[in-house]
């Protein structure tokens, strides 16, 4: 018997994982609507499609126990049916057809017409890039390339995800244009390997171009780059970012780990001195630049004195956003031949001593910033406070701005000057110089951190 009435054939897209998932579902949802579904996300609906993730221990264990509980909502009668894509599935589905039967379907990251099909819709392939976006409508993520080429030791995501696939140049134009002519301001490059972007194309690392054409593009105000890799990143990005006021100063760049010797076991193809020299030329070429990164504590073999010697050098480097992870062991990866032997409480630890120092950084970057002035863009209001970003920072993972929205009103989307008058390790405390959205400058340089 049904418990709850829903309105028939509506479907619920549930995302989890990173943000190249939120772009899948957005492309499925942007599918659906061309086939005249009613297509939401994450509301109620009586289909529910599941797009999971699959990386590490963690995401896996939110996908199956979200897969879980729409199971039990369907045997409660509550809602029809359950099909399930993304990563976990393309990894795993064999098992989980095995051990959860009663999903509908299951479909991989590379089978979208398959699942159009059992949501009783069409591929339409003239809908190149069109989509209904999730994020905030000031910015959506553009995914230039699929997969990834690189062999590092720890990653699955080749078996998920396939070969590195880069999108031309016209097409990824294109879909910027008809995202600015939605309102989008700020375009979010995402890729496993950005800096791998264009070698299969056009037999070069072609990144630069490409963020000179999308530049280009009428409406769209920040270019924000995410996921470069190390080994043979192309320095022109950076003229580029020098010479174009729409590219961000900011570079999310994941490093792993700095230990020359579990380096060369992550097969990551670089080494300490390497990887400190790039980051120096990072600097000395756009002395602007806030740098992202991701670390890996854990992973098989690290000794105590490798764990120090990433400590001291985060100490030595100051990056402006740090994220650091414990190692995830995971199966058919070139890492899972080896013992996974740091104990997950000596994982933890180091990872909160990891943050501890990233904390401090932070502070101590964010107390230099009490009286400079910043451009920054509003995303939302959440309470008393006005929640917006600077250019060195990206949604959901770095800094915050909170403006006091008890006694002036900013608009979502629009762009502000304003000035900081506090600031905590993750956040800072500003107020507008004006009430009126700033017109966006395009020879605007904020002040340096």
């Amino acid at each position: 018997m049904r418990t709850k009435t829903l309105k028939k054939n509506r479907i619920n897209v549930v995302t989890l994982g990173c943000s190249k998932n939120v772009y899948d579902s957005e492309v499925l949802m942007g599918q659906l609507k061309a086939n005249k579904k009613e297509v939401v996300h994450e509301q109620d609906g009586n289909i529910v499609v599941i797009n999971t993730c699959g990386f590490i221990d963690n995401a896996k264990e939110e996908s199956v126990n979200t897969i879980l509980e729409y199971v039990d909502q369907k045997q409660q009668g509550e809602i029809d049916k359950v099909f399930v894509t993304g990563c976990l599935s393309e990894r795993y589905k064999p098992d989980l057809e095995k051990e959860i039967p009663n999903v509908d379907q299951y479909f991989g990251t590379t089978e979208l017409p398959g699942l159009l099909k059992a949501l009783e819709a069409d591929y339409k392939h003239e809908l190149l890039g069109e989509r209904l976006t999730t994020t905030p409508k000031n910015y959506a993520f553009l995914k230039i390339a699929e997969g990834c080429d690189r062999p590092c030791s720890f990653c699955a995501i080749p078996l998920m995800r396939g070969g590195h696939k880069s999108t031309p140049i016209e097409d990824l134009v294109r879909e910027a244009k008809s995202l600015a002519a939605n309102g989008v301001k700020e375009l979010i490059l995402i890729a496993q390997d950005l800096t791998y972007y264009g070698l299969d194309l056009y037999k070069k690392r072609n990144l630069a171009e490409l963020l000179e054409n999308l530049a280009k593009v009428e409406g769209i105000e920040w270019i924000r780059l995410h996921y470069a890799f190390p080994t043979g990143f192309p320095m022109d990005v950076l003229d580029v970012m020098n010479r174009e006021p729409k590219v961000c100063n900011y570079i999310d760049i994941p490093l792993q780990h700095i230990n020359t010797e579990l380096l060369k076991s992550m097969r990551r193809g670089t080494t300490h001195e390497k990887t400190t020299k790039l980051l120096k030329d990072f600097r000395k070429k756009v002395p602007e630049m806030a740098i992202r990164t991701t670390l890996i504590v854990g992973y098989p073999g690290e000794t105590e004195a490798q764990f120090q010697e990433l400590k001291e050098w985060v100490e030595e480097m100051r990056f402006e956003r740090l994220g650091c992870f414990t190692y995830s062991h995971e199966e058919n990866t070139h890492a899972f031949n080896l013992k996974d032997d740091v104990p997950q409480e000596v994982k933890q630890e180091r990872a909160n001593e990891i943050m501890e120092i990233q904390s401090q950084i932070s502070w101590e970057l964010n107390q230099q910033k009490i009286g400079e002035i910043f451009k920054v863009v509003i995303d939302r209001k959440e309470g008393n406070y006005f929640v917006g970003r600077t250019e060195f920072d990206s949604p959901d993972v770095d800094n915050e701005v909170l403006i006091d929205a008890t006694s002036r009103y900013l608009k979502t989307g629009e762009f502000y000057e304003v000035k900081v008058t506090d600031a905590a390790d993750f956040d800072l405390y500003a107020e507008p110089l004006e009430e009126t959205p700033k017109p966006v400058r395009k020879d605007l340089k904020v002040k340096s951190f």
